[in-house]
Order: structure tokens, then C-alpha cells, then sequence
């Protein structure tokens, strides 16, 4: 019994250390898109982000916080106003990112705050 709790809970941390060591190639290269930057959660991702050298593209709701968080980080972090309750908005946003991030590619995945 013991002995089959042991090899599961070694089959646990295993297989969380290989999920922790995946890596993005190039990933100072991507860009990140965050929306709900004004605040929260979408501007702590934002602040940690940049700060590991990624280039952030961070959707607000408001101009002021768009501008809060522009003045407080580095170049690499780039706001851009979005209300997602309006396709016009979205489309916006959008063609913004394109312009912005044209054939460099996005990073894809999760990626964890340590």
C-alpha cells in the first residue's frame, strides 16, 4: 500500500518538474497579448512580463490605465484601449496587433509566474 502512494506521489512531482521545464523557443522574440490590464490579474501578467524581457501588448479599458501602465514599464510594453463588448473594439484591437506584430508570431501556451 505504501508502496503504491510512494510511486504516485513520485509519478506526481515527476511529471509536474517536466511541466514546469517546458520552455518557448525564442520567446523574448513573441509577442504576449493580455487583455484586463487596467487592473487585477491582467496588470500583474503585464508588470511580470516585462520585467523577464517579453514583449508585452496590453489591452485596457480605459485610457488612463492604459497610460498608468505605459509610464510605469519598460518600451517593450505596448497598451492599446479595447472594450470587448464591442465588435468595432475587438476589430480594432486586432488589426492593431497585425500591424504591430505582422509575420513575427505570438507566444502560445501558459506560461507560470514563479
Amino acid at each position: 500500500m505504501w508502496l503504491y502512494l510512494v510511486v504516485l506521489m513520485g509519478l506526481y512531482y515527476l511529471l509536474r518538474w517536466y511541466r514546469e521545464r517546458q520552455v518557448v523557443s525564442h520567446l523574448r522574440d513573441k509577442f504576449v497579448f493580455i487583455t484586463g490590464c487596467d487592473s487585477g490579474f491582467g496588470n500583474l501578467l503585464a508588470r511580470q512580463l516585462d520585467l523577464r524581457g517579453l514583449r508585452v501588448l496590453a489591452a485596457c479599458l480605459t485610457e488612463q490605465g492604459a497610460e498608468q501602465l505605459r509610464n510605469q514599464m519598460s518600451d517593450r510594453l505596448q497598451t492599446v484601449i479595447l472594450d470587448i463588448t464591442k465588435t468595432e473594439s475587438i476589430a480594432e484591437a486586432t488589426e492593431w496587433v497585425k500591424e504591430d506584430v505582422g509575420d513575427r508570431g505570438m507566444a502560445r501556451g501558459s506560461l507560470s509566474i514563479g
